[in-house]
């Protein structure tokens, strides 16, 4: 099969290459799944997981990505509760080998059900931001519809997401960016925005939780506008930032069936879109780790171009851009839509 590998931890992305390796084996509990579309982090080859396995060994060479959208094609011993021909998608281990290829071998309750209306671009896009935003939120940051959250990077693919979930459930959301971000982060669900270059943080007042992406300074200042008892959540590591009498969650986003049942639940119904910049195709993926120039959102690898993904495709269906096509922010207004 063809996959994207590295091999060597010094090159960074200049390392990426495209490379034939043989189809992955299901073991116990695991299905193997054709992969339609995946996603991947940017900063993935930085993670020790990339390049070790859970007791230090190195794994190269190793196949990045961990967010997928695909068909099962065979089941493990002891596999229940999916079936060969089910389309899917979800979240795959950090250690093992990911999913920047046309197959992968990954443990059945990692797995979710993936609506027929829904193609597989769009539901590879919403695994991680997805998970992250709701992990954060809910599971973390337990909010609440009266309250109000602060989500830094709210024109990024995490915070876009953040955004939408927490205005859809009843909460004030304040937004946070540069400047060239504000009708992005308003677009996704924002009621507020601050120029983190121009503007002061500390003039919005008090909120009730604080979600953040960016870490560093702004994480430290993040914490002084946090009511009393409230909760600052991050993912970009242990920082030493405590609001007044509150808690500072540092975590890491695990695989959840429920959570993502839900939340493609929302996308189908329109309460959440996709913040999708670039469509690629694997072939081209190299080219898609190697970029000179940023991309807004979420990039996109269509491992099987060709295939649109919806074997009952209709009028209402949840599409993405063909492959290829750079796309700004408003993809989710110009193709997520539920008739």
């Amino acid at each position: 099969m063809k996959a994207i590998v590295v091999t060597d931890q010094a090159a960074g992305t200049a390392g990426v290459k495209l490379v034939e390796r043989p189809e992955p084996q299901a073991a116990i509990n695991d299905v193997v799944v054709q992969i339609h579309a995946s996603g991947f982090t940017g900063d993935e080859l930085t993670w020790p997981s990339t390049w070790t396995d859970r007791v230090g060994r190195d794994r190269t060479p190793s196949i990045p990505g961990h967010e997928l959208a695909g068909v099962v094609t065979a089941l493990g011993y002891g596999t229940t509760g999916l079936s060969i021909g089910q389309r899917v998608f979800g979240l795959t281990d950090w250690y093992r080998d990911g999913t920047l290829a046309q197959y992968v071998a990954v443990e059945a309750r990692n797995l979710t059900p993936l609506p027929g209306d829904v193609d597989f671009t769009v539901g590879a896009a919403l695994v991680m931001p997805g998970l992250t935003a709701w992990q954060g939120l809910f599971e973390h940051g337990r909010l609440h519809a009266g309250q109000s959250v602060l989500v830094h990077g709210a024109a990024g693919v995490v915070g876009s997401m953040a955004s939408q979930l927490a205005r859809e459930a009843g909460a004030y959301v304040i937004g946070t960016g540069r400047a060239g971000g504000r009708q992005t982060a308003l677009d996704f669900g924002a009621q507020e925005f601050v120029d983190l270059d121009n503007d002061a943080l500390e003039d919005i007042g008090e909120v009730d939780l604080v979600f953040d992406v960016i870490g560093g300074d702004i994480g430290k200042r993040s914490a002084g506008v946090i009511r009393a008892g409230g909760t600052l959540v991050t993912v970009t590591g242990p920082t030493e930032a405590r609001p007044s009498g509150g808690l500072t969650i540092d975590f890491v986003v695990v695989s959840d069936r429920a959570q993502l049942s839900e939340i493609v639940r929302r996308a189908r119904d329109g309460r959440v879109q996709t913040n999708i910049g670039n469509v690629a195709t694997l072939d081209d993926a190299v080219a898609a780790f190697n970029r000179t120039e940023r991309i807004k959102g979420k990039t996109i690898i269509r491992v099987h171009p060709e295939d649109s993904g919806l074997p009952n495709a209709h009028e209402g269906a949840i599409h993405a851009p063909k492959e290829g096509l750079d796309v700004e922010h408003d993809y989710a207004d110009r193709f997520l839509s539920h008739a």
